[in-house]
């Protein structure tokens, strides 16, 4: 089964999620890819080009379908042979989608739904290939004119005047924003072609996400029961016994003939009962600080840093309070990354950031110590869980060697 709420990726944005226990796709809003950077761009338009490739091999599928009806029907094996390679040609088209676009959900694809994402898919392809050779022309063109300019040779008898210069200057930015927008435009068109035509329908979306609630649940379950476990402990093995030996000490001191003898051992009872107060603040605290009802995530985050035993450097960024429970999950996932890269990871420092992105609360943490973090171990399968129950999830990129990355998003709404 895999673990709810939960992926590792190489690197941290931008891998490869493992499918498993995120957030599925088709419940989420459309995703946002940031496509605002060169390396980014260049992957879309990769993906853009290959998609004008496609569309070149879809555009003989289709022609190859049309005249498969034309197969008398006492000869099925061509159709079928024809609907296989469509299903196929599809799901690589919604591969290069996921890959090069961001999220695509693959969903039951059919014959039928395959043939019509190939027929909406072409005049897509063909319009990516167009934008793509125009900016080839274009850069060419802009090529040729800046050298010949640059060895003084007019180009087609203009020469290289400041104004001209300005003046093409501005042309071709203008024309380079359009075909970055266009790239982008096929991008965002493709991606929404492949949603609705291979992306999961209604009824598959509703039994997906019926799954995904049922085993939330059971992690929400299990986490309460791990953590009341844990609270038990805590007091079975700490409090309990301090409480035992304060009873002792008094009882001493009562049983005591030297006054002297009897003023020590109520002062050791005295020392006791401090630490047995200490015990059950800090088991109160695990439990639910109550600084996030005083003072806010803030403040709360601050205490962990305080507390941390090595350089935390906390960076909050949020302009408003989230709900409590957003709050809550964000502050136990500081809290245990935190406390692990302390006990484990022999890290010197670690950096928190806790920020609003596209509508929801992301908490990054990033330790620089050996790394190897278990995202199945108790304590990380725990905080998945924890945030899987409010439709969010965990992400762990802990390579041997270091760094350690925990990444949570919660949803803010």
């Amino acid at each position: 089964m895999p673990q709810q709420g939960i992926g590792t990726t190489d690197a941290l944005p931008g891998g490869s999620e493992e499918t498993a226990g995120r957030v599925p796709s088709w419940d989420r809003p459309e995703s946002r890819p940031s496509w605002w950077s060169f390396r980014a761009w260049l992957r879309v338009a990769t993906g853009v080009l290959l998609g004008a490739v496609t569309a070149t091999v879809s555009l003989g599928h289709l022609v190859g379908t049309l005249l498969g009806h034309a197969v008398p029907a006492r000869f099925p094996r061509p159709r079928r042979w024809l609907g296989g390679l469509a299903r196929r040609l599809a799901e690589y088209d919604r591969r290069r989608v996921e890959r090069y676009f961001g999220d695509s959900p693959a969903g039951v694809i059919t014959d039928a739904r395959a043939v019509g994402y190939l027929a909406a898919r072409l005049p897509v392809g063909v319009l990516g290939g167009i934008v793509l050779g125009m900016m080839l022309y274009g850069a060419v063109v802009a090529c040729a004119v800046v050298v010949g300019w640059a060895i003084g040779r007019p180009v087609d008898g203009i020469e290289a005047t400041p104004l001209i210069v300005v003046y093409f200057g501005v042309f071709a930015l203008v024309l380079l924003f359009l075909a970055v927008q266009g790239v982008l435009g096929v991008a965002a068109l493709d991606r929404r072609l492949a949603r609705r035509f291979l992306g999961p329908n209604g009824r598959e979306a509703l039994e997906r996400r019926i799954t995904e609630l049922a085993t939330s649940r059971a992690g929400v379950v299990a986490a309460v029961d791990a953590e009341r476990r844990r609270i038990e402990r805590d007091l079975h093995d700490g409090v309990q016994q301090r409480l035992v030996a304060l009873g002792m000490l008094v009882g001493r001191a009562r049983r005591a003939t030297d006054p002297a003898r009897a003023a020590e051992l109520l002062r050791q009872a005295h020392e006791e009962s401090g630490r047995v107060i200490d015990d059950l603040r800090e088991v109160a605290w695990r439990v639910y600080p109550t600084a996030l009802d005083n003072l806010g995530l803030a403040d709360a985050l601050a205490r962990v840093a305080e507390h941390a035993g090595l350089p935390v450097r906390i960076e909050h960024r949020l302009t408003a309070r989230p709900a409590r429970a957003v709050e809550t999950a964000a502050y136990f996932v500081v809290s245990e990354a935190v406390t692990n890269a302390a006990k484990h990871s022999r890290a010197s420092r670690v950096d928190v950031e806790v920020a609003v992105r596209d509508d929801r609360l992301v908490v990054t943490v990033v330790d620089d110590g050996v790394g190897g973090a278990d995202p199945t171990g108790g304590g990380l399968s725990g905080l998945a869980r924890r945030v899987a129950a409010l439709d969010g999830r965990l992400r762990v990129a802990s390579p041997v060697g270091g760094p350690t990355t925990v990444v949570a998003e919660l949803p803010c709404g």
